[in-house]
């Protein structure tokens, strides 16, 4: 709003017919703006917790952009209604302010022409960053890894348990819909830890830190058995629907990985390192230890235990699959006072 203000206004030698005095511009772009991005905000919520975020993200983005539309012609009447009180009050300054030349005026139909324009384009920016992450969309952007960098990272692997049962007992698309159910409760939890999706893998996903944030308050370990709880909570839906509550392993390693974009037509950033090789072999061998989540001696070795919600337990050196030497594992359980 400022800067439409701004462009429409700042330049021209004579104040708007409705302007009292300079302060007026600023009055209306922090009424404008207000009102307006509480709108966004509605737009947001509504789309986001309703069946519209099920639809195709062109729905999404044509339904803010209607949603504000509307907003913008309710603000109109109630505005001229204003005026039409001001009046029968002998309100001259407010009545300058909301005058119906203002609402009627090229200016103004400028103005709500501006901000469908600008919200439509939030909205398609906000689903973008839904398809590959903010903060990949955000790095992309400026460029940060067009350029192959090292970097220090931590990476947590989950994986549904009796997958392939699951499978051939619900059907394709019954089975693809519990993946769509089960990850949509990983949501919140991975926003609540700072972490990022890498990428979905079928019914697997990869997670990734920044080495030391994710380390940091064990939001390493809190969003695996968060994850558990939000799935137990959804116990009845998930019966009813699916006959079953899924349940998923996890194991989580960590190293240095060489971080790149890599495409043309379509890109992603992409960590090249036998960190993540070495994570998935972890994985595996969740099963035949007995265990639900598996940690590499790497990331137990800087996580900090005596102030750690989880009991640790060495499980010794454990060969992997396609690896010369084994790896130092341990096993993650939640102490009982957690």
């Amino acid at each position: 709003m400022a800067a439409f203000v701004f462009f429409r206004y700042a330049q021209t030698p004579e104040l708007p017919q409705w302007a009292v005095g300079q302060a007026d511009l600023a009055t209306l772009a922090i009424f404008m703006g207000f009102v307006f991005g509480c709108l966004h905000w509605m737009s947001n919520l509504i789309a986001d917790f309703s069946a519209i975020s099920r639809l195709p993200y062109l729905f999404s983005v044509i339904f803010k952009g209607l949603f504000l539309l509307l907003g913008a012609t309710t603000i109109a009447y109630v505005t001229q209604f204003l005026n039409m009180w001001a009046i029968e009050n002998h309100m001259i300054t407010l009545r300058q302010m909301l005058t119906a030349h203002v609402l009627y005026s090229p200016s103004f139909q400028a103005l709500i022409v501006y901000l469908v324009v600008v919200r439509v384009g939030l909205a398609f920016i906000e689903q973008m960053a839904l398809l590959v992450g903010p903060r990949v969309l955000l790095n992309i952007g400026l460029g940060k890894y067009h350029q192959p960098r090292y970097e220090q990272r931590l990476f947590l692997f989950l994986d549904m348990a009796s997958s392939t049962s699951h499978a051939e007992s619900l059907g394709d698309y019954r089975f693809s819909r519990l993946i769509q159910d089960s990850f949509s409760l990983l949501a919140d939890t991975v926003v609540k830890n700072d972490a990022e999706i890498y990428r979905y893998m079928g019914d697997a996903v990869l997670i990734h830190w920044p080495l030391e944030e994710g380390i940091k308050e064990d939001k390493c370990l809190n969003i695996y058995f968060e994850f558990c709880r939000e799935l137990k909570w959804q116990r009845k839906y998930f019966e009813e629907q699916y006959g079953f509550v899924p349940k998923f392993k996890a194991a989580a390693h960590c190293g240095q990985v060489v971080a790149a974009v890599v495409g043309v037509h379509k890109q992603e950033i992409s960590f090249f390192s036998d960190v993540i090789n070495t994570l998935a072999r972890l994985q595996d061998q969740c099963n035949p230890l007995g265990q639900r989540m598996l940690l590499s001696g790497d990331v137990v070795h800087r996580i900090d235990q005596q102030d750690s919600m989880y009991q640790l337990q060495n499980l010794g050196l454990v060969p992997l699959k396609g690896k010369q030497h084994p790896i130092e594992v341990f096993g993650v359980s939640p102490k009982t006072s957690h």
